[in-house]
């Protein structure tokens, strides 16, 4: 039996799977840049609607940031990356190493919710008190994060399901003489 490697060999090469800690930092790091991209989709709607108090318009809202998000990561995943995808030298293709298309794009990011969607159904349909949801969301994480070890290739689940892969596409190093 082989150890579990993260690495894959094609026709052009090794491609090779960021670790995990740098996929979870630059999974932080474009949890910070949405901030704006979320803030500013809040503002516009917001503006565009009239909403006078925050609660008003709660799910119209809600379904427009989940369109906006939308829109940003099948944008750049079709490009091969975000910006903190850029900056932590990451990139998406699909399994045979290509750029994604419209669609594989959009698949991937309706998975890419399986990060959430455990801890927000235990709040919204069984009741459970947010404080708990609260705690539970990192403890998700944590787990959802950590199964990817499960993984000979060591992707996430959710990339396997929608056909895509996140590729190591760090600058070689030259040695100069």
């Amino acid at each position: 039996m082989t150890p579990p490697t993260d690495q894959t060999s094609t026709a052009s090469g090794l491609i090779s799977t960021p670790s995990l800690l740098r996929r979870m930092s630059c999974w932080l790091y474009e949890g910070m840049l949405l901030f704006a991209v979320v803030f500013m989709a809040s503002y516009l709607f917001s503006t565009l609607t009239q909403t006078r108090h925050a609660l008003q318009n709660r799910l119209g809202q809600q379904v427009f940031i989940f369109l906006v998000l939308g829109f940003y990561f099948t944008w750049f995943w079709r490009k091969g990356q975000t910006l903190a995808m850029k900056t932590w030298h990451i990139r998406m293709v699909d399994m045979a190493g290509q750029p994604l298309q419209h669609r594989r794009a959009l698949l991937r990011y309706a998975l890419s919710w399986v990060w959430f969607m455990p801890p927000l159904i235990l709040f919204q349909v069984m009741n459970v008190p947010l404080t708990v949801t609260l705690l539970s969301c990192p403890v998700w994480i944590f787990l959802w994060a950590g199964s990817s070890f499960l993984r000979k290739d060591r992707q996430f689940w959710h990339d396997h399901w929608a056909g895509t892969r996140l590729i190591d596409v760090r600058p070689v190093k030259t040695e100069v003489a």
